[in-house]
């Protein structure tokens, strides 16, 4: 991990595209900054990629309630209401 010291009104760069700008430093240790970038370029603050990986992990594991529908279903032939939804109620 690189540690740098700026104060606001400095910037650093990483890479030729990207600069990193303190913008202001507050007394309770908050700091903004301004990050200059090529719009192809994804910026994600550290918890939303977290939430990310959360959500995809999710998704990729399949819950044991999906599991028994999607059994039943193949067993019966037909499909399965998810857990709690009325079979009877269409759409």
């Amino acid at each position: 991990m690189l540690i740098l010291r700026r104060k606001a009104g400095e910037s650093f760069l990483v890479g030729d595209q990207i600069r990193i700008t303190i913008l202001e430093t507050e007394a309770n240790g908050t700091v903004s900054i301004g990050i200059d970038a090529p719009k192809d370029v994804l910026i994600l603050r550290s918890e939303l990629q977290q939430a990310v990986s959360a959500n995809q992990d999710a998704a990729q594991s399949p819950s044991s309630q999906a599991m028994e529908a999607l059994f039943s279903a193949l067993s019966l032939g037909q499909p399965q209401p998810p857990a709690g939804e009325d079979p009877d109620h269409t759409v």
